[in-house]
C-alpha cells in the first residue's frame, strides 16, 4: 500500500469546501475532456472548468449541486479562468461526482 502524507487538522481547516448548483454547462472549444460550468455559491457566481466530459454531458450538469474548492487560486485552462475545482471520485475508469445527500442551500459549507 502506498504511503500518504499526513496534514494537520490546521492545513485541512484552511480548504474551503461549498455546496455549488451549476446553472450552465457547456463543452470547451479544443477539448474532448473539459466542461465550462458557471456555479452559483449562493452569493456569487464562479466559473470553473472541468475535465468530466467523458463522463458528464453538459444537460445533466444544468441544476445538480455539487462540491467544489472555493479558495483554490484561479488558473487559466485552455484560455478560461477556472475559479475552484469541483470534487469527484474516480477509480480510474468510473467517476462520480461529490454531491450533497439532502437539498442544502447554495455556498452551504461542508465540515
Amino acid at each position: 500500500m502506498e504511503e500518504r502524507a499526513q496534514i494537520g487538522i490546521e492545513d485541512f481547516l484552511k480548504v474551503d469546501l461549498r455546496v455549488a448548483k451549476v446553472l450552465e454547462a457547456e463543452p470547451v472549444e479544443g477539448s474532448e475532456k473539459l466542461l465550462k460550468l458557471r456555479l452559483s455559491l449562493g452569493d456569487e457566481e464562479r466559473t470553473i472548468v472541468a475535465g468530466i466530459a467523458k463522463h458528464y454531458g453538459p444537460e445533466e450538469l444544468v441544476g445538480k449541486k455539487i462540491v467544489v474548492v472555493a479558495n483554490l487560486k484561479p488558473r487559466k485552462i485552455f484560455g478560461i479562468e477556472s475559479q475552484g475545482m469541483l470534487l469527484a471520485a474516480s477509480d480510474g475508469e468510473n467517476l462520480s461526482l461529490i454531491v450533497p445527500e439532502r437539498d442544502v442551500k447554495e455556498g452551504a459549507k461542508l465540515s
